[in-house]
């Protein structure tokens, strides 16, 4: 068995879109890496760079950029997450 694919989320501490992905993520049991972008203004052009999008949480699953919270919540809803995160590296 692989291990599951890493997971990456941009945030702040105070976005409520960021509290809701991490309540998600972690009802899942999905450990990931969150960067705070307000700590380190670098990391945030590097989101933007990686994701086209100025806006927290921006989301990654492996090399696969999900989008903010509104976009992993409809992912998982639609039964994607779970196969993300089984077949990305």
């Amino acid at each position: 068995m692989s291990d599951p694919a890493r997971v990456v989320m941009y945030a702040t501490g105070w976005c409520p879109y960021c509290q809701r992905a991490r309540n998600l993520l972690g009802a899942k049991n999905i450990s990931f890496d969150e960067i705070d972008v307000e700590a380190s203004p670098e990391l945030r052009e590097e989101m933007k760079s990686r994701s086209g999008r100025s806006t927290v949480p921006q989301i990654f699953i492996g090399a696969t950029h999900v989008g903010g919270f509104d976009d992993l919540d409809s992912l998982d809803r639609d039964g994607g997450l779970d196969r993300l995160l089984k077949d990305s590296p």
